[in-house]
């Protein structure tokens, strides 16, 4: 498959040459007015959208608690579950393997491909798949098979003809217009296309059709797991993800392990909420549910099903104070409500993941030094708890993974001088009121138009991309003694 800007998506990932911070990628983000806009036109039809649908559900906030709660007795038993939907699968015919790592993942897949003489591979959307690198692993490590893997959601797609990165876990081009979609699509037609919808639709449909009838192998991501059924449920707005899970004759799931719900019943929560949540939807358009190979009965599906369950340092996680990062369905909710993510997008975060799941997600998966700057990609404003399905409280995550950063050596000195001094003083009421005394007299020449405009460093860190609200001449005693709210 022809694929153009590789060097772009190194660029925005800062992996060209894996120095690259968060504050670097972000500079350039801020400096793209078409991204600004882009970003625009998609979170705030989202939000409203969210707020229209979840307005009709009038149990929302009690689904909200259940739906915590099945996560929680999910992560508290998975062993159990994990063995549960293991044997379910077996009984219906399927094959169901524990992957540990990426690359058992990408070594399974690709034996099977060897094993079935696989030429295309179809995938439809999977952030799990996303997250190893599947694509171009399997390419690379398996370019004896000539192996030719295809991207259907249509999104997903252009992304990958790119050469770019997902930028948002549910609308992976949300950082792309249509003049931008234009100009990609046109160089693997070999002649201009108009940005027109429908036109580059239809080219899309023509191109991919293709590839579904000549498809060896589907690939799927799976938004849940059934325990009890052995069923993987994929939620979708494409009618891509049951082309490549029913036309190949056989389909491969990629699941991780947190990904499981105990009972059938419990799907009812999480559907109802994670469309609403995630795009502004009552139901997306495409609920399938998916248990094992096509029966001797049965008109559709493939010959061969296998669940592939995959760690990949999720089971760490486990029984630890960050055990709720687990809880994610994976709805891009937090990404749309995040003041960050909404000015700097997701390839500033660069990761698969971004937004504040991302930010607590990506440092517990890769280790704190690799991502050591996406806890402090945040307000800590609380809007991402806010609007969270589950309820995960993403802004507290973030703070015990900056003091786990402290604990363990990885803040610069300044933060942990800085910080030092703020626990000194808040602990000692005189010495905090004559810190803020000092800082009031001190902020004066600084202040412009009512705001702190620029600090000098570090502290311009701060100002480069926000103004500072400035310190009250009088305390907030004060002021409350004289009946101001």
């Amino acid at each position: 498959m022809e694929k153009t800007g590789t060097e772009e998506r190194a660029r925005r990932e800062g992996l060209a040459s894996g120095v690259e911070g968060f504050n670097e990628r972000a500079r350039r983000a801020l400096a793209d007015p078409e991204l600004h806009d882009s970003i625009a036109l998609f979170t705030r039809k989202t939000l409203k959208g969210r707020a229209a649908r979840l307005a009709e559900l009038p149990d929302a906030p009690e689904l909200r608690e259940r739906a915590y709660h099945i996560k929680q007795e999910t992560m508290a038993n998975l062993d159990r579950y994990l063995g549960q939907m293991a044997d379910a699968v077996e009984a219906r015919g399927g094959n169901v393997f524990f992957a540990e790592t990426g690359e058992d993942v990408v070594r399974y897949v690709g034996e099977l491909a060897r094993e079935k003489g696989a030429k295309v591979i179809t995938k439809s959307k999977s952030m799990a798949t996303e997250e190893i690198e599947l694509n171009r692993r399997l390419e690379e490590e398996y370019g004896e098979l000539g192996l030719e893997v295809v991207e259907t959601d249509l999104g997903e797609w252009i992304a990958q003809l790119a050469g770019d990165a997902p930028s948002h876990i549910v609308a992976p081009i949300m950082h792309m217009n249509r003049h931008q979609i234009a100009r990609v699509l046109s160089g693997v037609a070999g002649e201009p296309l108009p940005p027109d919808v429908k036109a580059l639709a239809g080219f899309a449909r023509r191109r991919l059709r293709e590839k579904f009838l000549a498809a060896d192998i589907g690939i799927s991501g799976a938004n849940f797991g059934v325990a009890q059924t052995g069923t993987v449920c994929l939620v979708t707005n494409e009618g891509n993800g049951r082309l490549v899970t029913s036309v190949p004759p056989v389909h491969v799931v990629v699941m991780g392990i947190e990904k499981l719900v105990p009972r059938f019943e419990d799907l009812e929560v999480f559907v109802q909420l994670l469309a609403r949540n995630g795009t502004g939807q009552k139901l997306t358009v495409y609920t399938s549910f998916i248990t094992g190979p096509r029966g001797a009965d049965e008109l559709d599906g493939p010959e061969e099903f296998h669940l592939i369950l995959m760690d990949n340092g999720r089971s760490k996680l486990l029984g630890t104070e960050f055990e709720e990062a687990l809880y994610c369905i994976r709805c891009g909710s937090c990404l749309n409500v995040c003041p960050v993510y909404r000015q700097t997008g997701g390839h500033a975060y660069g990761s698969t993941y971004s937004g504040p799941i991302g930010a607590v997600i990506t440092p517990l998966l890769k280790g704190d030094r690799e991502a050591k700057d996406l806890p402090h990609a945040s307000s800590l404003c609380g809007a991402c708890w806010e609007t969270c399905p589950v309820g995960i409280p993403l802004h507290d995550l973030l703070l015990k993974l900056r003091n786990r950063q402290v604990d363990e050596g990885l803040a610069g000195k300044a933060q942990e001088i800085a910080f030092k001094g703020f626990e000194e003083a808040v602990e000692r009421p005189a010495l905090y009121r004559a810190g803020a005394r000092l800082g009031r007299v001190a902020q004066r020449p600084l202040v412009r138009d009512g705001s702190v405009r620029r600090l000098p460093p570090p502290l311009s860190g701060w100002t480069d991309f926000r103004d500072l609200p400035p310190l009250a001449e009088r305390s907030f005693r004060e002021l409350w003694r004289e009946g101001i709210d």
